[in-house]
């Protein structure tokens, strides 16, 4: 009989996902994609086997299982012992909303000692509702964030082992630096999941690298969806047209868009704003930019535009009127935070009818219902996916570096097109 020493790569018996209200949805999607990628290195480790000891792959299936089942703690996995037996990572909890607004998190199975991945997305606004009302309430970020720490706290009561927090949007990213008498509170949102014992965060396209130097020892996991954003792309757009440009929608996006641009091998420009820092950007009509200048051309061209984070949506219609006003073909643009705040879907409806762009890629980092995802100009990435491998290899300390840095797979990408 086949026996391993480990098998912890495969069987993650002590992986735990916990879904605060409203990351329900994301935890769901990331779970589905572990038992995914597990299933798929269980048959492949068995596949080995069973061709290296001549033997069946349900015979090999039957010794994992017997190997697994003798090592457990618990006693015997359900299923049968041929199969394949995935965990099901999801830990149940039961949440609770007082009348004041306080919250309650009751963990209802064991979790002591496990590896611990608290998932919530602070940009929900939809209907949630909680275990002791009928009622349905709409959270803000305040509200989300502090159940969140409710959760983290209940959670080290009961003893897990660590404890990663994983906010597909980081909260408070945009206060990221002073200007005069200001807050960095999207250090110290960081720092406040630090000091109630936090070992990580797994956050997607932070709005800013500063955010990094502001923790002793909260390791910050910061993850990039231009991958599964040009996979997007290239379901609606030729990514070899030789007249593709991309622009960068401010002096800030530089960098995002020339990773992209070379990425592409394609032309980069740039628009540069002039603001009026005494007005307040309200929504997507009314902004504090008063100008826009476009350093490079676009004139016949397919403008490809990419930002991190879409809030009112202001600045970037005020960018795609400008673009086609210079003589821009065709508009796609690509964010990686939807925000979609306040009337910005009704100003982007407004903007596509007026032929101001041709597509916007979102992400499934913020969750959205129809009113967004049923549009015509709206695509949605999945980037579940890739939060799965990371917690994968987290959980089983390996190399995280070709997930974040994502060339590889993005040359493979533009190759598999250009054949």
């Amino acid at each position: 009989m086949v026996f391993l020493k480990s098998m912890s790569h495969i069987r993650p018996e002590t992986l735990g996902i916990i879904a605060c209200p409203g990351g329900e949805a994301f935890a769901d999607s990331v779970i589905k994609h572990l038992k995914r990628i597990y299933r798929r290195r269980f048959e492949r480790k068995a596949a080995l086997l069973a061709e290296k000891y001549e033997r069946s792959k349900e015979e090999i299936f039957r010794d994992l299982n017997y190997n697994q089942d003798l090592k457990s703690l618990k006693g015997v996995k359900r299923g049968s012992a041929e199969t394949c037996r995935i965990p099901e990572f999801r830990i149940p909890a039961a949440y609770t909303r007082f009348p004041n607004g306080e919250f309650k998190v009751e963990i209802l199975s064991s979790i002591r000692g496990m590896d611990l991945f608290i998932v919530q997305d602070v940009e929900n606004h939809l209907p949630l509702r909680f275990s002791n009302s009928p009622e349905t309430f709409e959270l803000n970020v305040n509200e989300h964030f502090f159940c969140l720490m409710v959760t983290i706290d209940a959670a080290l009561q009961a003893g897990a082992g660590s404890i990663t927090v994983v906010l597909p949007t980081y909260p408070y990213s945009r206060q990221h630096k002073k200007k005069g008498r200001e807050g960095l509170t999207a250090i110290r949102v960081g720092q406040i999941l630090e000091f109630l014992g936090v070992k990580r965060i797994i956050t997607l396209d932070i709005h800013s690298r500063d955010i990094y130097n502001g923790f002793r020892t909260l390791l910050l996991e910061n993850l990039h969806a231009s991958y599964q954003i040009l996979v997007k792309l290239s379901e609606i757009l030729d990514l070899r047209d030789p007249d593709l440009v991309v622009v960068a929608p401010d002096t800030g996006a530089v960098e995002r868009n020339k990773f992209f641009a070379s990425s592409l091998g394609v032309p980069l420009s740039v628009l540069y704003k002039e603001r009026d820092y005494s007005r307040f950007s309200l929504n997507a009509k009314d902004s504090n930019i008063i100008a826009m200048k476009l350093l490079g051309s676009v004139e016949g061209k397919t403008v490809f535009m990419v930002d991190d984070m879409l809030g009112t949506g202001s600045t970037l219609i005020k960018a795609m009127k400008v673009l086609k006003d210079l003589g821009a073909k065709q508009i796609i643009c690509a964010v990686s935070i939807p925000l979609f705040t306040g009337d910005a879907v009704k100003h982007f409806d407004e903007a596509y009818q007026a032929g101001y762009f041709y597509r916007i890629i979102g992400t499934n980092a913020v969750q959205h219902d129809e009113r967004l995802l049923s549009k015509e100009w709206y695509i949605s990435a999945d980037v579940s996916k890739l939060f799965a491998r990371i917690i994968s290899r987290l959980h089983h300390n390996m190399s995280l570096s070709e997930l974040l840095d994502n060339r590889k797979i993005i040359q493979k990408l533009l190759n598999r097109q250009n054949n």
